[in-house]
């Protein structure tokens, strides 16, 4: 037999305080969200890609680019702004994107969310010359 003391049992009362939750943590949860929606290229205005650029050389991503939120004592609302991936149905990865985003504040966050305003600011097309080697694209042989 081992001499094992059991546990100290908690009392049932709660300390007393304010739990605060940052806007910047809840715009990074709602942006990881929402790039996981398939059909998400980016996030983000023409602007707010361009520092995004800037910042991702420098190894400085930004998961809440493109995401604006209000932060209450119980809730949450939020807007997101994506770059579509062509060709996909737009309304489709708008509403993905809502209902990815509404979880991931509920579960990871734990608030409720009141609305989530999803706008379709640009479609990315892939380019041919994308799949080209540099080579093939010299004017001169």
């Amino acid at each position: 037999m081992s001499n094992v003391t059991p546990a100290a049992t908690s009392s049932s009362r709660e300390a007393a305080g304010k739990n605060t939750i940052a806007e910047g943590v809840v715009s990074k949860v709602a942006g990881i969200a929402a790039r996981e929606v398939r059909g998400v290229h980016d996030l983000g205005n023409g602007a707010a890609r361009a520092i995004g650029a800037i910042r991702n050389a420098i190894n400085q991503q930004d998961r809440g680019q493109g995401v604006s939120v209000e932060v209450g004592e119980k809730q949450v609302a939020a807007d997101i702004v994506i770059v579509a991936e062509y060709p996909v149905e737009l309304q489709k990865v708008a509403d993905d994107v809502r209902k990815s985003v509404t979880d991931a504040i509920s579960q990871v966050v734990g608030m409720e969310v009141t609305e989530v305003n999803v706008t379709v600011s640009d479609v990315y097309i892939p380019s041919e010359d994308d799949n080209k080697d540099d080579a093939d694209d010299s004017r001169v042989k």
